[in-house]
């Protein structure tokens, strides 16, 4: 008889652990409970007993699983991230090269304005981008937005490899050259909403600024990785060989990587739900799916998150484009230093960051992202104009890897926490599209002609601290929202109202 219940007990704990592993909220993550995303918590089983042996031994099985699956989600943002940001920098760096040879004009002023131009205009198309691919993943899955994003960064890539030159082709050559960079623009716009989302979706609750945190590594990691190309094809090369096919190599080089980057993201596991029929995909309401209008109710519904994210996002946009993209053509325009010395200065600058991202984002996780923002922003405002200072009276290499190994960690330490925040600000049905908005338009208004601005402040002032002015005054303005932006460290954020 005992040995009769024992076998049936044991059937209906089967019973019990089939049963949870079709739960939509344990299907629909692949964590369950373990995720600290959703909230659902365990019942009874249809004879009243507790499916709590049922639930731990389900639970262990869901973990091991999510486990797996949470580092080639790690894995899978890394490399998109990285070969965006790998491409953006190569193009900043080379900037000196390509300028002349796609934009012939009366003065070296004029060529670094027009080419950081086309830097720009990149960034317009990222709010674009960001609009269109956000709201295509709060509808169906993050996973295909990312996959997505990867293969229109790999055309950009292309499209600038082979990109005819204006003597050439004449003024075919600059209209390619842009293109690309519109192409590039609009896949990066939609890139770091859904990455983020799926890292933070994947990640428990209370390791997310963890997990996001990678998001800010990868783009460090293509930052040094690019910088350090550039600066192996600057020494190995000769000026010849670099404007009639070095400054190509990069870009090859981000072409070659999109098929692995597409093959992991391919097999990663998707967090949006699907709806069910006849329901909608946002919490709270009813309704056929295809009136979900992801887009629409951002800005319907919420328009202050969407400024507050604007505001809190640029301060570490604009020190990473100052101090991450334009501080090589400054140091050598600017202040004379050789070319090769600025590009291993950013080589330092992305190894520090992709070094101290996620300890910064365990370090959020502990003490709440408020308060890392906070106090590292204020050591940035303080630090701006002495680092400038000392800099410009005596350039050198060694003051020049100094100031960036110190602007580098506090850039590490506010922006980390940051890329945790935005998807906190919004619900899961919007929260790629809110996510996306934000950064699109915050990159493109403040980060994306931040270089074009500071090379006309320089020329209109004729002052080198233009820049340190620039980022203080952003970054002070950055700093004040966070008075008004609530601090979800360890909460769950799926329990939001859409």
């Amino acid at each position: 008889m005992g040995q009769g219940y024992k076998e049936k007990f044991s059937l209906e704990q089967k019973y019990c652990l089939l049963l949870i592993s079709r739960h939509p909220y344990i299907h629909a993550d692949g964590a369950g409970q373990a995720s600290g995303i959703t909230d659902h918590r365990p019942g009874t089983d249809i004879k009243g007993k507790t499916m709590s042996i049922a639930i731990a031994a389900g639970s262990g099985r869901q973990s091991l699983h999510s486990s797996s699956m949470r580092r080639r989600v790690i894995a899978g943002t890394t490399i998109g991230n990285a070969l965006e940001f790998f491409d953006f920098t190569v193009f900043t760096f080379l900037m000196l090269i390509i300028g002349p040879l796609f934009f012939p004009a009366a003065s070296s002023y004029g060529q670094l304005l027009l080419t950081t131009a086309t830097f720009g205009v990149g960034f317009l198309m990222r709010p674009v981008g960001g609009m269109l691919i956000g709201s295509y993943a709060d509808r169906h899955g993050r996973r295909a937005a990312m996959t997505l994003t990867l293969w229109l960064m790999g055309l950009g890539c292309a499209l600038i490899a082979a990109a005819p030159t204006y003597a050439q082709m004449g003024v075919a050559g600059p209209v390619l050259m842009v293109l690309a960079r519109l192409i590039q623009g609009f896949a990066a716009g939609g890139e770091v909403g859904a990455s983020t989302t799926l890292l933070v979706e994947h990640a428990p609750a209370d390791k997310r600024g963890f997990y996001s945190s990678w998001q800010f590594g990868s783009q460090s990691l293509g930052v040094m990785l690019g910088a350090l190309t550039v600066a192996l094809l600057t020494a190995a090369l000769t000026k010849e060989q670099m404007q009639a096919w070095g400054w190509r190599v990069p870009f090859v080089i981000g072409i070659l990587t999109v098929p692995v980057g597409a093959y992991i993201r391919r097999n990663l596991e998707e967090t949006l739900e699907p709806p069910r029929a006849g329901q909608d995909v946002h919490a709270g309401s009813s309704g056929p799916a295809s009136t979900h209008q992801p887009l629409r109710r951002v800005f319907a519904e919420h328009k202050a998150l969407v400024v507050k994210g604007i505001l809190l996002v640029i301060g570490g946009m604009v020190c990473a484009q100052i101090i991450g993209f334009y501080m090589p053509a400054y140091a050598n325009k600017e202040l004379g230093l050789p070319a090769t010395s600025t590009l291993f200065a950013s080589v330092v600058l992305g190894a520090i960051g992709f070094v101290l991202a996620p300890f910064v984002g365990m370090l959020a996780d502990r003490v709440g992202r408020k308060r890392v923002i906070f106090w590292s922003r204020a050591a940035t405002v303080c630090a701006l104009l002495p680092c400038f200072e000392w800099l410009v009276s005596a350039p050198s290499t060694a003051r020049l890897m100094t100031v960036i190994a110190l602007l580098a960690v506090l850039l590490a330490l506010q922006t980390a926490p940051v890329i945790t925040m935005l998807p906190e600000l919004f619900p899961k049905a919007v929260r790629t599209t809110g996510m996306s908005v934000v950064y699109g338009l915050g990159i493109s208004v403040f980060g994306g002609f931040a270089q074009f601005f500071v090379t006309w402040l320089l020329h209109v002032t004729g002052n080198p601290m233009a820049p340190a002015w620039y980022l203080m005054v952003t970054v002070t303005l950055s700093t004040v929202v966070l008075f008004w932006i609530q601090d979800r460290t360890g909460h769950a954020i799926d329990t939001q109202e859409a």
